[in-house]
């Protein structure tokens, strides 16, 4: 059986000669064209190659658009690029290790640690925001950073607001009490469990603009299988 021609080195020599050969010899003349003529050339040349290499560029740069349900907003369309692709796992995988993605048993758990979980997520997600490049683009889809700043501003800054000076004081005034004794404990639990399972939402679709791979299952195997929301998500490539 003959060798494939692409796999032949003497055959891939001789065409390398060839087209370096053509490429000396069109070179030779254009500079002996009249600058106007020179000029004609080069830019024929110049419009080629970004009428080759750009579309593939672009094309690289978009890698696909992605259906999410945004908390308190609904089904959304957003636009993935490789860009948004490493912020969306850089607040996934803070997310993920948060105290404040894990829900809190009626007779266990710590507030305080919970809110202070909470208050770290909020930096470390405005630190990501602050040292990264904004998204580019692509029409008027929203982009990776409209939801990271959703969920700061609609989810994590209402809870940290309504209930942490709340707990500060009693823990102020009461500094040898249990917060279990705080009046507003069972409440602000509750409220803890809703923000929760919003948050949760927020870190899958951190995750699946992030391109994970099978991150239901992983989020699912990591945090409370009760606090993730049922339901396939649908991709758009």
């Amino acid at each position: 059986m003959l060798r494939p021609v692409e796999w032949n080195p003497w055959v891939r020599g001789l065409g390398g000669a060839a087209m370096g050969g053509i490429l000396a010899f069109a070179v030779y003349h254009a500079v002996r064209l009249p600058r106007v003529g020179l000029i004609l050339v080069l830019g024929a040349f110049a419009g080629f190659l970004l009428a080759a290499v750009l579309p593939r560029y672009f094309r690289t740069l978009r890698l696909a658009g992605i259906a999410i349900n945004v908390p308190q907003v609904g089904r959304v369309n957003f636009a993935v690029t490789k860009g948004s692709q490493y912020v969306a796992w850089q607040l996934f995988v803070e997310g993920m290790t948060r105290v404040a993605s894990q829900p809190l048993a009626a007779d266990s758990g710590v507030i305080r640690e919970a809110m202070t979980s909470l208050y770290g997520i909020f930096s470390i997600t405005r630190d990501i925001l602050k040292d990264t490049r904004p998204s580019a683009r692509t029409g008027s889809a929203p982009t990776v950073e409209h939801l990271a700043l959703a969920m700061l501003n609609s989810e994590i800054r209402p809870f940290l607001s309504r209930w942490h000076p709340n707990l500060l004081t009693w823990e102020r005034t009461h500094p040898d009490e249990h917060e279990a004794l705080w009046p507003e404990n069972a409440a602000c639990r509750a409220a803890l469990l809703e923000t929760q399972r919003r948050l949760v939402r927020y870190i899958l679709s951190f995750g699946e603009l992030a391109r994970v791979p099978n991150v239901r299952q992983i989020v699912t195997g990591t945090l409370d299988p009760a606090l993730v929301p049922d339901g396939p998500r649908e991709s758009e490539s």
